[in-house]
């Protein structure tokens, strides 16, 4: 794993310990992840316009379900990325603590 960095709130509580990749991301694959989170951004504006246009709750809630389909297909991409990358040099480094870790973070996305 590379460098590790703790991000907290103002009053200090400890939100998340992130770290950096080990390998980075190839470009086309950064772009590919950076295009599908910008489609779910605009949908997310959209749903914002609707509300603002009073529009039938049906219509949005559609809207809402596409972002949500959106958003898992997202985090599957970013799961098997990391499976392929991150989870296997840490298994090559004899860190098995890495699959509970795995398990966890798919229980997370669903």
């Amino acid at each position: 794993m590379g460098e590790s960095k703790d991000i907290r709130t103002e009053g200090g509580e400890e939100l998340c310990k992130c770290h950096r990749k080990a390998t980075p991301r190839r470009p086309e694959d950064l772009r590919a992840l950076k295009n599908r989170l910008s489609r779910m951004q605009g949908q997310l504006s959209g749903i914002g316009r609707m509300l603002d246009e009073d529009r039938y709750c049906g219509d949005i809630l559609v809207q809402i379900a596409a972002v949500q389909s959106a958003l898992q297909a997202f985090g599957h991409q970013v799961l098997k990325e990391h499976m392929e990358t991150c989870v296997q040099e840490k298994i090559r480094e004899g860190d098995t603590e890495v699959m509970a870790e795995t398990l966890e973070l798919i229980k997370k996305l669903r």
